[in-house]
């Protein structure tokens, strides 16, 4: 069975057609009645009461990987009522997580057999690909699997999504689900800051089955604000690594034309405050400038700590390049961007926020508001 809802659909015959858009409607329906009924519960976390659990589906969720973002969407999944289980490869966080009363398991695969859905957090598609088909992985049982629904949130090229949903498409569930009776995978990269992870308004990014999307929501909008729909297996983290792209261009967009204003002698204050009243207006002019001393708030006014790491932003770009070159697509600015990215953590500045080009590739200055 194909992972693609797209080709899926394109096979069927009518009736077939008209069947799964009629279950899809009826998923929607049901979560508009979930979320009605949690708008009521006064928490900025979309809880749960005693009576009102979460989805029969969604209760016993799987959270592996438990890092900087991973353990922040974890707690905002436990404040929402869901039933976590979760691992790590850091045993210190996993007896963090055990202290507050959540299930811990020693192995990927002994969270898949304690779960009807199981989330994945990690650094790299070799992880992903790890925990996943590794020894004790997530597949480790066969051809049967107990959870109904792989969700992962990582940050990895689409062929490897797309690859580990065409295997997962050929399991089978150790017992029917409600309504579920195959295993689904979904790709569901974030956007998001750790701050946006802490605060639970992250965007997800989701490829996959359409119809196992709009079941999931309810776990998306327990640790975000928006959750778009991108099409068949691989989009999401297609998707991801455009939007990661097109911001690392931005940054460095901004950061050299700031630095340049300084040079000819226009402040960073002034020339911001033009971005951010016309044509040159962007999020990393008018939200998250790197110019430390303009913006409070961002990682700029704290010495770039706390952000999104270069070395992040750099493997990402390298994806980005990987995906344009299979694709057969022009990557100029891609390309250059990744060099930059590189050269600064070859210089040491691997785990300050992207945004540190300005200071450290551009040499540009620090600035009062008030100059």
């Amino acid at each position: 069975m194909s992972s693609s809802v797209t080709a899926i659909v394109e096979s069927e015959k009518p009736k077939k057609k008209k069947e799964r858009k009629m279950a899809i409607c009826k998923l929607k329906s049901l979560l508009s009645l979930w979320k009605c009924n949690s708008s009521l519960v006064s928490s900025p976390f979309r809880t749960f009461s005693s009576s009102q659990l979460p989805p029969h589906h969604l209760q016993n969720v799987g959270f592996i990987g438990l890092g900087n973002m991973g353990s922040r969407m974890a707690n905002n999944l436990i404040k929402a009522g869901f039933r976590l289980t979760v691992h790590d490869v850091n045993s210190d966080v996993l007896e963090m997580f055990s202290q507050m009363g959540v299930s811990t398991k020693k192995t990927p695969y002994e969270v898949s057999e304690a779960s009807d859905v199981v989330i994945t957090m990690l650094p790299s598609s070799a992880h992903v690909i790890d925990v996943y088909t590794g020894p004790n992985g997530l597949l480790h049982g066969g051809k049967l699997l107990r959870p109904w629904l792989l969700i992962d949130s990582s940050t990895i090229d689409p062929q490897t999504s797309r690859n580990l949903s065409a295997t997962i498409s050929n399991y089978i569930l150790k017992e029917k689900k409600g309504d579920w009776e195959v295993p689904f995978k979904l790709d569901a990269p974030v956007s998001g800051s750790i701050i946006a992870a802490e605060a639970g308004t992250l965007t997800f990014m989701v490829g996959g089955s359409e119809e196992a999307f709009v079941a999931a929501e309810p776990l998306f909008f327990s640790m975000g604000k928006s959750a778009i729909y991108c099409g068949g297996a691989g989009t999401g983290s297609a998707a991801k690594i455009c939007n990661n792209l097109a911001l690392a261009v931005s940054m460095l967009g901004i950061s050299e034309a700031l630095a340049l204003g300084q040079s000819l002698g226009v402040s960073a204050s002034t020339l911001t405050n033009i971005f951010n009243c016309s044509s040159a207006r962007c999020w990393s002019s008018d939200a998250y400038n790197p110019v430390p001393g303009l913006m409070e708030g961002v990682p700029s006014s704290r010495d770039y700590n706390g952000g999104f790491a270069s070395k992040l932003m750099a493997k990402d770009l390298k994806l980005a390049v990987e995906s344009a070159k299979m694709a057969e697509s022009k990557y100029p600015l891609t390309s250059q961007a990744q060099k930059i990215y590189t050269e600064l953590c070859k210089d040491g500045h691997e785990a300050k926020d992207f945004s540190c080009a300005f200071r450290h590739y551009y040499s540009g200055m620090d600035e009062p508001h008030d100059q």
